[in-house]
């Protein structure tokens, strides 16, 4: 019997997990295994401000809880931009077979001197990082020097001139389509769980 891989996706700081950019890529990731999404307290309780990290620390480690009842197969933590950067934090303290992170935000509001690496130096998981040039959370100099000094087998995937949402402008696009880029990243993902499902 095969055991297809479980995503537990965690959303970003701003928006739910009902917002229709996480349910897109809900439909793309159960074409590679079962997904479950969540959101945070604060989400839930329709609060602005995000709750301090050892909450959200929690609320995702319930999460993971939750998936762990649900599946004996291989479970990896994804996260738009914030929920990423949770999922590198619960991951120094639960056993997953490995993180994806949809925009990580290296940079603290985008300030260059706010850098957000020590989990990621931390980290002993497998770790695929999908980032978009353009994305000012996330400079690339500063991720590809973290990425040097990592522990953990880590792995980019380069959204050319992509946002933090991995969304490229019309005009650079050129003869592609946004589901083109899509489809590259969904494949880059699909590949990393393939080397960390066996």
């Amino acid at each position: 019997m095969i055991v297809k891989p479980f995503f537990l996706f965690a959303p970003g700081a701003g928006a739910p997990s009902s917002h229709p950019w996480i349910q897109r890529w809900k439909q793309r990731l159960t074409r590679i295994g079962e997904v479950e999404t969540f959101d945070y307290d604060y989400l839930r309780e329709e609060r602005r401000r995000p709750d301090r990290l050892p909450q959200l620390i929690a609320a995702h480690r319930a999460a993971l809880a939750e998936v762990h009842s649900k599946t004996a197969g291989p479970i990896f933590l994804i996260g738009k931009s914030m929920g990423a950067r949770i999922g590198c934090h619960v991951a120094l303290e639960e056993e997953v077979n490995g993180l994806v992170c949809l925009g990580y935000p290296l940079c603290g509001g985008g300030d260059p001197s706010k850098l957000r690496d020590q989990v990621l130096r931390d980290l002993r998981t497998p770790i695929l990082f999908v980032q978009g040039t353009r994305d000012s959370l996330c400079p690339f100099d500063l991720l590809e020097s973290v990425r040097k000094e990592m522990s953990a087998p880590n792995v980019l995937h380069v959204v050319e001139d992509g946002d933090h949402s991995l969304i490229v402008r019309k005009k650079d696009l050129g003869s592609e389509t946004q589901e083109d880029v899509d489809q590259r990243i969904a494949k880059a993902i699909s590949d990393f769980v393939a080397v960390q499902s066996t």
